[in-house]
């Protein structure tokens, strides 16, 4: 094993070695502060589709442009940051992400035509792309390895609060002509408070310090971490990093190395692990409103359902990230996905109940929120764990990108023709998420935890 390897190694060892305390809740509050304001800020398009329609008079292009054009700038954001991040600090690239965000949604309320609106929505999902896979790869680095499932549940359930307030606050402005105004305040009004968190409580990795070759500046970090945390395990040294610890700055591996024999498998079997789950997240925050009101709902009624789906996924995300450590990674993203499909059946069903369809919509938005919107603190942590510290920012910002390219652009693109039809835009959700249900049972394998030694091949990669 390479030396850089073996000093990322020890320094691993030693934040795995830090009881949990308040300075990690702190970090993961931090962390999910960025998450609840960005995921506001990304399924805001669902509902200003609705608000904005009358008041903007927005074309059936329009619309369209609104549905698919900010998610794929969300790519296109992503798939830069990947470039950058291993190269810049993952803190950096989430601190621009969070900026040009929470600006461009500030600026909202003042679009007056359809154009002004889809460019301040193109705009923010540039930042989007920064700010949204971030967080979990700064946190895979810092929060010790027995307790990222607890990062996972918390950070996803902040997450998920965002979803539920969302459509909660809509159907409290549906009818009001400046609804889609202020519906964006909340998310544009963090650009004043969410930087300087960031800021102050959120440290550099100290294995992107090694590998920029400061191996100083590694131990002082986790050195700090260890006094933050109580000091209670001793402090670390430049000498227990390795007697061969080479000083010098270290080439990052190219690109291309997260596509080589004994990579690429689980690059793929990452990105596909998202997909599916990313695709029912997609549909309902941008799709599902404008689809019960195309098949006959009212505008609050679409609204108060949607909130429905995200509120139950608070409790699913708090079970799958204790879930994830009982049975595994691969099987509880196996039961989220599968567990989903009679909810989405109910919801597909549900025009055919007649007067019991609210009934019957609502229990199947309830076991699909708990199910399949709740996978993501497996997801997520399951896709970071895929890749070696020299390739975990480039590789789960490529992951989430590609995956989102799926779910939220190509997919919506498709689906949103078909909204006045219960039985395609239901059915067509739930083949793909029955189909994404056995990929990493069959294709994945679980993740031992030392961001190390994930990877077999790993001391190829810089090869």
């Amino acid at each position: 094993m390479a030396s850089t390897e073996t000093a990322g190694y020890e320094l691993g060892r030693k934040l795995d070695s830090i009881p949990f305390s308040a300075y990690h809740l702190l970090l993961i509050v931090v962390l999910g502060t960025v998450g609840f304001v960005e995921g506001y800020d990304l399924a805001l398009g669902g509902s200003l589709i609705v608000l904005a329609k009358d008041p903007l008079h927005l074309t059936q292009t329009d619309i369209r442009w609104l549905v698919a054009a900010p998610t794929f700038l969300v790519v296109i954001g992503g798939f830069t940051a990947s470039a950058l991040s291993d190269r810049l600090s993952r803190k950096t690239v989430m601190q621009i992400g969070v900026i040009v965000s929470t600006l461009f949604t500030l600026l909202i309320p003042l679009a007056q035509t359809p154009a002004q609106l889809i460019a301040l929505r193109l705009l923010t999902g540039i930042g989007l792309g920064f700010a949204i896979p971030a967080p979990f790869p700064i946190a895979a680095e810092l929060m010790p390895a027995q307790h990222r499932r607890t990062y996972g549940a918390i950070y996803e359930v902040m997450l998920a609060s965002a979803f539920t307030l969302l459509p909660f606050v809509a159907f409290l402005l549906a009818g009001n002509p400046q609804g889609f105004r202020l519906i964006a305040l909340p998310g544009g009004l963090a650009l004043g408070v969410v930087p300087l968190l960031v800021h102050f409580a959120i440290p550099e990795s100290p294995r992107w310090y090694l590998r920029k070759g400061q191996p100083q500046a590694a131990v002082d970090t986790v050195n700090l971490m260890i006094k933050r945390c109580g000091s209670r395990v001793p402090a670390l040294t430049v000498g227990a990093l390795g007697s061969h610890l080479a000083l010098g700055r270290q080439a990052l591996p190219p690109f291309m190395a997260l596509f080589r024999a004994g990579q690429l498998r689980w690059t793929v079997v990452g990105i596909l692990t998202g997909v599916s789950a990313s695709t029912a997240y997609y549909t309902c925050a941008i799709l599902l409103p404008k689809a019960l009101v195309d098949q006959g709902g009212a505008v609050a009624l679409s609204f108060g359902l949607s909130s429905v789906l995200f509120l139950a996924s608070i409790p699913g995300k708090l079970f799958t990230g204790y879930l994830m450590e009982i049975i595994g990674r691969r099987w509880t993203m196996t039961y989220s996905l599968a567990g989903s499909l009679p909810g989405i059946g109910l919801m597909a069903a549900a025009h055919w109940a007649g007067s019991l369809a609210p009934v019957v919509f609502i229990a199947g938005g309830l076991i699909t929120g708990f199910t399949v919107l709740s996978a993501f603190p497996c997801t997520r942590v399951y896709l970071s764990e895929q890749f070696p510290t020299a390739l975990r920012g480039r590789g789960h910002f490529f992951g989430e990108s590609s995956a989102r390219l799926f779910a939220g652009v190509m997919f919506p693109l498709f689906l949103e023709r078909y909204t006045a039809s219960p039985a395609v835009f239901f059915g067509t959700l739930l083949v793909v998420v029955a189909i994404g249900a056995f990929v990493p049972l069959l294709f994945g394998r679980e993740t031992v935890g030392q961001l190390e030694t994930v990877t077999s091949d790993s001391v190829h990669l810089a090869a």
